[in-house]
């Protein structure tokens, strides 16, 4: 079978999710960093993050399920650890004893369940206010994690992307347990937290987003750079009249003749309708608007200002993740998680 070159491609910046966890870790302190792949390294491919990461000195990885784990744990070095978020299920238990990674435990049926199979290290989630995994706070967590060989105990924090009194209530609920629970580590630092000061990152901050771009506070504006450029290859140009309409619905009515560059991309590509009248595109340093309603495989833009644009250039997709937010509607996390399958994914 030939080589495939898919029409849509993300070109993805390995020097700049370098730095980005670089910039992480000397705002993380004497706290060790790590490094959140779960959901296939927020959509940029889990494997190739991993190796970049442990090469510029990570040591620490987040996977959310088994079978992420699974996936990665063969690219696992010598005093690197891999932890897997949600913990046990029953149907996990088999391949959990086998495995180097560690469960972070986060019920007691959980914890009874690793303790009942004879597990070994494992890490423990406590919840300060949440309300999504982890003990609750107010247990008596002490007695929940007795005979356990925690290595990691951690919480996570709901809002510090935002300034809410709930992130300082967590951070005194986290002290406080770190007081009386064991541990060999405490961990409470997401993206966010980092930004907020080393009396958040404890022993060990597990960024996610800010790895891949996205900007989680003011404070990383302008310190972390932008790792996944879409591009997306044109079908067809085309003249549309004034008076016209283009595309579902007719949201679009030309108000002059103008020009149209049609692309091989859509919602099902996680481009999605937010982008619709709002996102663009550029191609030789010229912004080119979506016109009318992104499709499920295809968006037009307006190339009436790019006489050069045609069939089968690259255009890039204006994807710096607060600006598409802002644009979109859409969270950073979900335009990163969302990109497709049908992208061919190229390091450089």
């Amino acid at each position: 079978m030939t080589d495939f070159t898919a029409p849509l491609r993300l070109r993805l910046d390995g020097d700049a999710l370098v730095s980005n966890w670089s910039w992480l870790n000397a705002r993380s302190g004497k706290a060790a960093c790590g490094a959140a792949i779960k959901a296939d390294g927020y959509g940029t491919g889990a494997a190739e993050v991993m190796r970049r990461l442990m090469k510029a000195g990570c040591r620490d990885f987040f996977v959310s399920n088994w079978g992420e784990a699974i996936a990665v744990e063969p690219l696992l070095e010598q005093g690197v650890s891999l932890a897997v978020l949600h913990g046990v299920r029953a149907e996990d238990m088999a391949a959990a004893l086998q495995s180097r990674a560690r469960p972070v435990l986060n019920s007691p049926a959980q914890i009874a369940r690793w303790k009942g199979a004879g597990g070994g290290a494992c890490d423990v989630m406590v919840d300060t206010g949440m309300n999504r995994l982890g003990l609750d706070w107010r247990q008596d967590v002490v007695a929940e994690t007795e005979e356990l060989e925690v290595v990691t105990l951690l919480s996570h924090l709901a809002s510090a992307d935002e300034d809410t009194p709930l992130t300082a209530t967590q951070l005194n609920r986290f002290q406080d347990i770190r007081n009386i629970v064991p541990a060999a580590r405490y961990s409470l630092a997401n993206s966010a937290g980092i930004c907020l000061g080393e009396s958040y990152a404890f022993d060990l901050t597990r960024p996610g987003l800010a790895l891949y771009g996205g900007v989680p506070r003011a404070q990383a504006a302008g310190a972390i750079r932008q790792v996944v450029f879409p591009q997306a290859q044109v079908l067809q140009r085309r003249r549309v009249l004034a008076g016209d309409t283009i595309g579902y619905n007719a949201t679009h009515i030309a108000e002059r003749d103008m020009e149209v560059a049609v692309l091989n991309l859509g919602y099902a590509d996680g481009y999605l309708r937010g982008f619709s009248g709002r996102g663009s595109v550029a191609f030789e340093g010229e912004s080119l608007p979506v016109a009318g309603r992104v499709s499920m495989d295809l968006v037009a833009v307006d190339a009436s200002r790019s006489p050069h644009v045609a069939e089968g250039d690259w255009v890039d997709i204006d994807y710096a993740l607060p600006s598409a937010a802002a644009a979109s509607g859409l969270s950073q996390y979900e335009l990163l998680t969302g990109l497709g399958a049908r992208f061919d994914r190229v390091w450089y």
